[in-house]
């Protein structure tokens, strides 16, 4: 028996990992965590809401087109791995790092 592979086209870009504070007085970057992981408030209360609004949120911070950026895991949890499609791991750090409040 032969296994069948499915190949995907890659994109390069950089991943992140977030984690989420939902129900927020307003939407901010509130630190990044020992591990590297963002740690974002958001004002979104259910999960639907949540994740338009972050990578709304995040579309906003790095200053790229939201159909850029995707939620690749934790769509229903509070720790999300995001990917940026055509963005720079460095670019996208300094960005952040911009943006901590």
């Amino acid at each position: 028996m032969t296994r069948k592979f499915h190949f995907n086209n890659g994109q390069t870009g950089a991943a992140l990992a977030v984690r989420i504070t939902p129900r927020a007085s307003r939407n901010q970057i509130v630190g990044i965590l020992n591990d590297g992981t963002i740690k974002v408030h958001l004002t979104a209360a259910s999960d639907d809401e949540t994740n338009a609004l972050l990578v709304n949120f995040l579309a906003d911070v790095l200053d790229m087109p939201s159909d850029r950026i995707t939620i690749v895991a934790g769509e229903s949890g509070r720790d999300k791995l995001v990917s940026l499609i055509s963005m720079d791991t460095e670019t996208a750090h300094q960005r952040i790092l911009a943006r901590v409040d």
